[in-house]
């Protein structure tokens, strides 16, 4: 199989690639443009193709220790009244208890500590070149000095720098979907209700707080286009401004969550897209994880598949007799069609977020409270997260291969 392997991006999605990798016998090289592990982030909800990897890694024991038990989901009114409740119990029972909400840094710490450190980590560097040259790919830095390597994946995000070197332009393969999505934590935030999701959504807006441990919380919005109204948000402060002056007005807890937006530091502000493209792969440069089919922010479900994916595709690199480009096109016939379905069931999950119409936002409520009766919540939720998909089993990846 393929011998050098560099990996760009020291998320998700490159370390559990990393994790695999290593238990074939071979040791990646990651470079993360961030100086140090990527340890903020939005609350996820995991299950699903991404739960079975962390369960073949040993990792759901920890995942349910660092996670919390959100016990609700309640939409609220102006003065904070529930309009709608909608119990957990019915998601657990349909994924048959194999889920989990924690912080997306926890989980890429987490799976940085299942490394124990046996992959070169670079941090504060990014690749500028790719190359194809006799021996594979010839990749330059911008501090570090160039080496070849016989295989490059890009697992550096929606706004991959690996796929604007191999691919072109980001504009080819970017699929707006309407919104724009924020997230950010906060400490001695004053209420406190855990185990809750609480959101309070009015037309074309939506923010949602949970309560973290210690004095931290976390809050997610989510705005429609026409909110935006074309504004540029050139820096983290710019979008603070424009976000408190989109909150503004929606009552509930909103004048204090735009001042804990004020003394946050960890911003997390962008449009919400999916990542189309026909081919995931060329030559012996791959991409992996939202760089290659980012369904969106919404659905749910980014960490699961990219970790699916790099479990699949460390799996067909070993057993490619060292013919990485016979293990992309293997990886794509695992996962392509699969992704293309979630892809387009993602399609319309922000009008479930934040409706843009009044009419609209009665209709989304009362699906929420239909989908807390007994019965009716097996047939609105399984759908939405059933996964379809069967993993292959590599034999190194169930210890008969170290």
């Amino acid at each position: 199989m393929a011998q050098s392997i560099l990996i760009s991006g020291g998320g998700v999605a490159g370390l559990t690639l990393a994790y695999w990798l290593v238990r074939a016998g071979v040791k990646p090289v990651i470079v993360e443009s961030s100086p140090q592990l990527r340890t903020g982030g939005y609350m996820i909800d995991f299950w699903g193709v991404g739960y079975t990897v962390a369960e073949r890694m040993g990792l759901c024991a920890d995942l349910h220790r660092l996670g919390y038990d959100i016990r609700e989901i309640r939409l609220l009114d102006e003065v904070g009244h529930s309009e709608a409740v909608l119990s957990t119990d019915s998601l657990r029972e349909a994924l048959g208890g194999r889920y989990v909400s924690l912080l997306r840094g926890d989980l890429v710490w987490e799976l940085c500590a299942a490394l124990e450190d046996s992959a070169e980590i670079i941090f504060g560097d990014r690749v500028t070149t790719l190359r194809r040259c006799d021996h594979g790919v010839l990749a330059e830095f911008e501090r570090q000095p160039a080496r070849v390597f016989d295989a490059v994946v890009g697992a550096d995000g929606i706004h991959s720098n690996v796929r604007e070197l191999a691919f072109g332009a980001q504009t080819g393969f970017v699929r707006s979907l309407g919104y724009w999505a924020a997230a950010f934590t906060a400490e001695g935030y004053e209420h406190r209700d855990p185990g809750v999701y609480l959101s309070r959504t009015v037309p074309g807006r939506q923010v949602v707080r949970c309560t973290l441990r210690g004095t931290s919380s976390v809050f997610f919005i989510v705005l429609a286009d026409e909110v935006m109204n074309n504004r540029l948000i050139g820096s983290p402060q710019d979008a603070r401004g424009f976000l408190a002056e989109a909150l503004s007005g929606m009552g509930w807890e909103v004048p204090a969550i735009i001042a804990a937006l004020e003394r946050s530091e960890d911003l997390y502000f962008d449009s919400v897209c999916q990542i189309r493209m026909p081919t995931w792969s060329t030559g012996p440069i791959v991409l992996l994880g939202d760089a290659a089919y980012c369904p969106s922010l919404l659905a749910g479900e980014g960490a699961s598949f990219a970790m699916a994916g790099a479990y699949v595709l460390a799996g067909e690199l070993a057993a490619s007799g060292g013919e990485p480009e016979r293990a992309f096109r293997a990886y794509e016939r695992h996962l392509k069609a699969f992704m293309d379905r979630k892809q387009r069931s993602a399609l319309r999950l922000g009008g479930w977020f934040a409706p843009r119409t009044r009419l609209g936002l009665v209709i989304r409520n009362q699906l929420t409270r239909l989908a807390g009766i007994p019965g009716a919540s097996n047939l609105l939720l399984k759908p939405m997260v059933a996964d379809r998909l069967s993993l292959p089993s590599y034999p190194w990846s169930i210890g008969l291969v170290t």
